[in-house]
Parts: C-alpha cells; sequence; structure tokens
C-alpha cells in the first residue's frame, strides 16, 4: 500500500512538471484566444462584448476568433501551440476578464500616437 501511494506522488509529479514545462521556464502562456460568437448570446453579456471588441485587441500574444454560437471562452496555448487551459468568461465583468488575462501573463499594449 505505501509503495503505491509512493508511486502515486511521483506519477503527480512527473505530470506537474511536464504541465510546467510546457507552459514555459518564465511560467507564462504562449498566447491565448477568446472564442465567442459576435452576436446572439453575446449581446446578453455586455461586459464580456466590450471586453472581447475593445479590450482585446489592445493586448500582445491575445485575438478573437468568431466561432458561431459558441460561448465566450479563454484559451491558453503552450509554446506547441497545445492547448493547456480554457477557461468560461459568461459570468465575469469587464474588469473581471482584463484581470484575468493579467494574472495569466499578458499586458496591454500602448500604442503611440504614430502607431494609430
Amino acid at each position: 500500500m505505501r509503495m503505491l501511494a509512493k508511486s502515486s506522488i511521483l506519477l503527480i509529479l512527473i505530470c506537474v512538471s511536464i504541465s510546467v514545462n510546457k507552459i514555459g521556464a518564465k511560467g507564462g502562456y504562449a498566447y491565448a484566444v477568446v472564442e465567442s460568437c459576435s452576436g446572439c448570446s453575446l449581446n446578453r453579456l455586455p461586459d464580456v462584448k466590450q471586453f472581447i471588441f475593445n479590450d482585446v485587441p489592445h493586448y500582445d500574444r491575445v485575438e478573437f476568433k468568431h466561432i458561431q454560437g459558441a460561448v465566450p471562452e479563454l484559451v491558453l496555448y503552450d509554446s506547441d501551440k497545445e492547448e493547456v487551459e480554457r477557461l468560461a468568461l459568461s459570468r465575469l465583468t469587464r474588469d473581471e476578464c482584463n484581470e484575468l488575462l493579467a494574472n495569466k501573463g499578458f499586458k496591454r499594449v500602448v500604442h503611440t500616437k504614430d502607431e494609430v
């Protein structure tokens, strides 16, 4: 029984180590995609809609992907372009969506006047 417990713990540690290595040495994600429909159900979520269309374009390594009928989700990818995490946005406010991206290591890009 003791050997089984030790083996289980070792297996968990190996899995965690692999996951951490795939996310990256800095602990961040390679990029993120916000997936959602662009109307229908999104019209009932004004904060999330404002986040998607007004805030997401200002983040580095974050893009919006229109998927007909999809509920809004943040999909995080590693450097091998493999999905690492998927988070629902429907119950979040605009500020919470921005905070979520910041907590996941994404930064807003400040455009200078010359870039606009």
